[in-house]
């Protein structure tokens, strides 16, 4: 796993990441991050600002070390070995991997926000001024309408957007027949998946795709589109009627802060990440905050979708992990055309 070093931090700093100890004899440390590549560039703002907060509050130096990949490539590497003193990942399964391999202790979620640090919701992007007019999901299965979103099997982010796709099917069963029909949700992801040009590894890597000019439409979070449009790209952003909350974890890989001597660091860091000041840092990339004042100065901000929904509305984690991603699941009968 490469391990890309924080340009902040003292020269002094004792960088060796899974080492016998982070420690330096200064008192200086280093914290590992494992991340999901969405939110590196949230991170080059908040890591200095936390850097900058630990010094003052312990006297203490903190330089990072840093891993961005697909959420789930990430968890495999942290539990194949990779010693994150913390992980920050796209979902809430990706953090029980880590949590079930005996990393990160069982009591995670147990806090104010459920162990969440951003929200964020699933939109569609489009060539600058909308040329093929997409509105809305079904859009998406017109002839000649060119798709893209990464891998589920490697990507959190493209599970959030399977899982809104299925989602918003299940919504439009409901309400033509007022039942939540899976078979009509499974034709509707079908129909849509006909059309999608290639799967790539992580949402990073297809939204680059499609800035290469590969697509007409690409599903990804809204948080990605706004910061891209920050930035100077010319996306145009559709929010579907009926999409997915989605909502983004952090915790303390327990296992390996302890090891490396930087629990109350790593504690404190994922703490800082639901501070006011980091949820507005978060508001300012696109994402949605989760706490604080944030969420109140933030509100006009964000659209609120007509049919929101989240992950309970799809039975859960648990359910979904079975309904769609297992191997006779949703997602590899559409892959198999079944």
């Amino acid at each position: 796993m490469l391990l890309l070093l924080s340009a902040c931090g003292g020269s002094d700093t004792n960088n060796n990441a899974g080492g016998d100890g982070q420690a330096s004899q200064s008192g200086d440390i280093t914290l590992v991050i494992g991340a999901y590549s969405v939110v590196k560039d949230a991170f080059g703002e908040l890591l200095p600002d936390f850097q900058r907060y630990w010094q003052q509050k312990t006297g203490q130096k903190v330089a990072f070390q840093q891993s961005y990949e697909a959420s789930g490539t990430q968890a495999r590497a942290i539990v194949g070995g990779f010693e994150a003193d913390v992980a920050v990942l796209a979902m809430e399964t990706d953090i029980d991997k880590i949590q079930k391999a005996g990393l990160i202790d069982s009591n995670w979620k147990d806090n104010a926000t459920k162990g969440m640090v951003t929200d964020s919701v699933v939109v569609l992007g489009t060539r600058e001024g909308n040329p093929l007019g997409i509105r809305d999901w079904k859009d998406l299965t017109r002839k000649g309408v060119k798709v893209l979103y990464p891998n589920p099997k490697t990507s959190g982010g493209a599970q959030w957007d399977i899982n809104a796709i299925y989602g918003a099917g299940l919504k439009e069963a409901e309400r033509q027949s007022g039942v939540k029909d899976p078979e009509y949700a499974k034709q509707f992801l079908q129909q849509i998946h006909a059309n999608v040009e290639s799967l790539d590894k992580s949402g990073r890597a297809s939204m680059a795709a499609f800035e290469y000019g590969v697509g007409d439409v690409i599903v990804t979070y809204e948080n990605e589109l706004r910061a891209r449009v920050k930035q100077g790209v010319p996306y145009t952003i559709v929010i579907p009627s009926d999409t997915i909350l989605i909502e983004n974890p952090a915790a303390v890989v327990n296992r390996n802060a302890k090891k490396h001597g930087v629990q109350e660091a790593a504690q404190a860091f994922v703490d800082y990440l639901k501070s006011d000041e980091a949820q507005t840092v978060f508001a300012s990339y696109g994402f949605r905050p989760v706490t604080g004042k944030a969420v109140e100065e933030t509100k006009a901000q964000f659209e609120q979708p007509s049919g929101l929904f989240d992950i309970g509305y799809l039975g859960g984690w648990k359910d979904v992990r079975e309904t769609l991603y297992s191997k006779k699941g949703v997602w590899y009968q559409v892959l198999a055309g079944i």
